[in-house]
């Protein structure tokens, strides 16, 4: 049985006309901002990509699997702790700290998902948010580790004895083909037979079953793979920041990256990225107006969701004649 996916018919276009225009704008950004001398830019947007990142692994499971988790924060924290912990005891090798970052997030997930999708709705959204915050609250404890004061690292991670994470820029773009990566495995995943069966759960779970599916399996690794994806933005976020924080872990945090799916978006994967994008571009822009900007962000996300339905990314489409 083949069950729909989360984007509309005649949407082909814009699935791949807007992630090639935001990479091939992104790519420039280090260019323009050294012409500029606005460097802080560089860094403004390679913390975008990296939570751009892990708000396309939500998506995956939020977009097109209706799994509203409120921890989702805590796989980009354990990957990033990962880092953190590793370089305390002098291993800065990335061919070996990050793929633990993947496998630890991935564990936890499935740990964690094991649990969880044994329930729906609030319930669902409520063991999540436990999860999320026992490892928050674990992450505190750590006191050999700077416990709520956070790790700092002092440096970056190596790769073969060689330090590319060292430069700005070269970390720049390996950010950014992380990001272009995930966002072709997500493609890749939710265009496959195991996608629409995800998407056809998320539409009528009974009749999938009916028909010989598992939803139960099909999601459990679903929420494995989102959270992989998101410890490898952890483990690039502990590498941006040289610092290492349970605030990552906090459940605020899967609040903000509910918030980038759903202003870019659920279910388009590139509207993951747009939402990033605009929501960090415009907590930079408002956080120096005044401390208190999201009394000024929240009525513009509501005005958002009422006036342009199915995000950002759907908003950019129906502008295009797609879909």
């Amino acid at each position: 049985m083949s069950a729909p996916t989360a984007e509309p018919a005649g949407s082909t276009g814009v699935r791949w006309s807007v992630p090639l225009v935001l990479l091939v704008l992104l790519a420039a950004v280090p260019a323009v901002a050294n012409a500029a001398d606005m460097g802080f830019v560089t860094s403004l947007a390679t913390r975008i990509m990296i939570y751009a990142i892990a708000a396309v692994s939500l998506d995956l499971i939020l977009g097109y699997g209706a799994m509203v988790s409120f921890g989702h924060a805590a796989f980009v924290g354990i990957g990033a702790y990962a880092v953190g912990i590793a370089s305390a005891h002098d291993q800065w090798n990335a061919a070996v700290t990050f793929p633990v970052a993947i496998v630890a997030a991935g564990a936890f997930a499935l740990l964690t998902g094991a649990i969880s999708l044994r329930t729906r709705g609030v319930y669902f959204i409520m063991i999540t948010l436990a999860f999320g915050q026992m490892a928050y609250f674990t992450a505190s404890s750590l006191s050999d580790y700077g416990g709520d004061d956070g790790l700092t690292m002092w440096g970056r991670s190596e790769l073969f004895g060689t330090t590319p994470f060292e430069d700005d820029t070269a970390f720049y773009y390996v950010v950014l083909g992380c990001l272009a990566g995930c966002f072709l495995f997500a493609r890749a995943v939710v265009g496959s037979r195991f996608g629409r069966v995800i998407a056809g759960v998320r539409e009528n779970r009974l009749r999938m079953q009916a028909v010989g599916f598992n939803p139960y399996v099909y999601q459990l690794v679903a929420y494995a793979i989102a959270g992989m994806m998101a410890g490898l933005a952890g483990a690039l976020l502990a590498n941006h920041a040289e610092f290492v924080s349970p605030s990552y872990m906090a459940w605020q945090r899967s609040g903000e990256l509910i918030i980038m799916v759903v202003l870019g978006g659920m279910g388009t994967l590139h509207g993951a990225i747009l939402g990033a994008i605009a929501y960090l571009t415009l907590e930079e822009v408002l956080s120096h107006w005044t401390e208190h900007w999201r009394v000024i962000f929240g009525p513009l996300l509501i005005l958002v969701v009422l006036y342009a339905r199915g995000g950002l990314g759907r908003l950019i489409g129906r502008s295009g004649g797609d879909g």
